[in-house]
């Protein structure tokens, strides 16, 4: 094998009267070309190797760790990729360092190992006001079992804005209605803040950043420029969905980003964005102009799901305030009204408040299309029966087929009319036992329904329901006193057939309100270890002052263990993070 070290520089050419033909490259780096640091503008911890038409294969890049203790991250890279950048990429570098990293690979029949030196830049927060208590956010890592020391987790969190959206729909504006008083105007437009997008790896350093200007800019009236990133899901195919405001589509590691508007008549996408097995895609929005059952025009808040091609064509439409009922209000009265999804307020920390069918319109909750009834935070395909899965932060959780029919509900009976009432799974115990249970949701036995859930998706596994139980509300009331409420991972069997559901795992409840999060988070089965991986996005977010914790875990399925455990603190306090996710390199390179 032929080994060779090279220092890989990026040079920038400028000369007022340099031609074309004139210039020159960056000089070759062994076998192949020069190295390119952040090639694509928008991500400063990625470089990329050129391969001066060369076609190497087999390629394996390791960027190593930092110190005695850092971790290296190595990766196989695909021809697809190496086709798509003509080059290799390399991720994972640190910030502010002058970073190693090796490359193998085969080309002409021989085998290359060669050793590269990329210096890199710091990473900066854009979006520092007086209240920030550190410029970026601090990771703080707790434990970290054998055999997990290689993972990477890639988190999707925010820094808030101070000066608020300027940026409102037309329309009705608030007026006084309680704790209301001074909403917006129609819609979900003033959702947004600044982006804070990054990969941190077991010893909490940061190994992959996204320019914050990538995607967002406070200071533009360009609505394509404006919202929450969030709704990261891993397509597979070498990337990752995202929704933001009004725009949806994809990025990669590289920081190569495809964006989309959203199709006309629909707006204010958050939360979602899935890809189903066909390549179409389920993104969460809300439809513009609607005319309600009360024949108000109003902006819907977070109650629609479009499913669109990989043109961006329209193909269908779930309009779930004429599928469900958007005037059941058994959860929305129960609600802490200090924290309403990223919307939060702890000066009415505790606070119920009654569901008023006169309220203003915009994003607050409330009964009826044109207020945030539902609230859907995910969506997920599930090829039996063509239907897809909802989380309803302020209703439940719902399958729907293609028909537009209700196939089942995960939530207490409460509320619920006639028909609906029909569609609510029965909890049976692991023998098929009817448990017991209030309309409530109070139930005898080991079973408990979710409440203000966020990510009902599948196990692939085993076609089983995993959810990220927050729990405010539980038993659709607030407690006696505000630390008795806690949050759990959970687990769940439907037997569509008999119209049952029995709960099959659970964690975090034994944990207590030090684990409870109340808005935000998310959690998935990981079949490689065995684990359920999640993320409580909004831990201690009532500490006045205090910083806040998204919590990164990895549970052991058979022994209910801790294998990871990370804290991200928030740069600023009492704000919430959103999600996070595993990275799967190969996913995202090995094609």
């Amino acid at each position: 094998m032929l080994k060779r070290t090279v220092i890989a520089t990026a040079i920038a050419a400028v000369s007022l009267g340099a031609s074309a033909a004139g210039f020159k490259p960056a000089p070759a780096a062994g076998e192949l070309g020069a190295m390119l640091v952040n090639p694509y503008g928008n991500s400063p911890l990625t470089a990329l190797i050129d391969l001066r038409s060369k076609h190497p294969t087999d390629v394996v890049v390791t960027v190593k760790g930092k110190g005695r203790n850092g971790i290296d991250i190595k990766y196989p890279v695909g021809q697809k990729t190496l086709n798509t950048h003509d080059g290799i990429p390399v991720f994972g570098l640190y910030a502010d360092y002058k970073n190693v990293v090796e490359v193998s690979y085969k080309i002409n029949g021989k085998k290359v190992s060669e050793t590269y030196s990329a210096l890199t830049g710091s990473i900066v927060n854009n979006y520092i006001d007086n209240r920030n208590i550190t410029q970026l956010q601090e990771v703080q890592v707790k434990k970290v079992a054998k055999g997990f020391e290689d993972r990477l987790y890639l988190v999707n969190t925010h820094t808030f804005n101070q000066q608020g959206s300027d940026l409102h729909w037309s329309g009705q504006k608030g007026k006084d209605a309680g704790i209301f008083e001074g909403s917006p105007a129609m819609g979900a437009l003033p959702f947004e803040n600044p982006p804070l997008t990054y990969v941190v790896d077991t010893e909490g350093e940061i190994r992959w950043w996204l320019n914050q200007d990538a995607t967002y800019d406070a200071s533009t009236i360009d609505i394509m420029k404006r919202g929450y990133l969030m709704g990261f899901q891993d397509t597979g195919n070498g990337s990752y969905t995202y929704v933001q405001g009004q725009s949806y589509g994809t990025f990669n590691l590289l920081g190569q980003i495809n964006g989309k508007r959203l199709p006309r008549g629909y707006v204010d996408a958050s939360h979602e964005h899935n890809v189903m097995p066909n390549g179409h895609t389920l993104v969460r929005a809300a439809k513009a102009n609607y005319v309600n059952s009360v024949g108000d025009t109003v902006h819907t808040v977070r109650d629609h799901i479009l499913e669109m091609d990989q043109d961006g064509n329209l193909v269908d439409v779930w309009n779930i305030a004429a599928i469900l009922d958007p005037y059941r209000d058994a959860l929305l009265e129960a609600l802490d009204m200090g924290a309403v999804c990223l919307n939060v307020d702890i000066d009415h920390m505790g606070e119920t408040a009654k569901m008023d069918i006169d309220a203003p319109y915009g994003d607050i909750p409330g009964v009826g299309a044109g207020r945030n009834w539902a609230h859907i935070n995910s969506i997920e395909y599930d090829p039996k029966g063509d239907g897809i899965i909802v989380s309803l932060r302020h209703q439940g959780v719902a399958k729907i087929n293609r028909d537009k029919e209700v196939v089942w509900i995960q939530a207490p009976r409460e509320g619920w009319n006639k028909e609906l009432a029909k569609k609510v799974l029965t909890p049976v115990d692991s023998n098929g036992n009817k448990i017991e249970c209030t309309e409530k949701g109070v139930c005898e036995g080991d079973f408990d329904f979710t409440y203000t859930q966020h990510t009902a998706w599948l196990n692939n596994s085993n076609g089983n329901l995993t959810v990220f139980d927050n729990g405010d509300g539980r038993g659709n009331t607030q407690p006696a006193i505000g630390t008795m409420k806690y949050s759990r991972f959970v687990e769940y069997k439907i037997d569509e057939e008999n119209m049952t559901i029995e709960q099959v795992w659970e964690y975090g409840k034994e944990r207590g309100y030090d684990w409870y999060s109340p808005i935000t988070s998310n959690v998935e089965y990981m079949a490689d270890r065995d684990t359920y991986f999640g993320f409580g996005g909004s831990i201690h977010l009532y500490s006045r002052g205090e910083r806040t914790i998204g919590k990164i875990n990895e549970i052991g399925r058979k022994d209910g263990k801790v294998k990871v455990e990370i804290d991200v603190l928030s740069d600023k306090p009492n704000t919430p993070h959103y999600r996070a996710s595993l990275v799967n390199l190969t996913s995202q390179f090995g094609q």
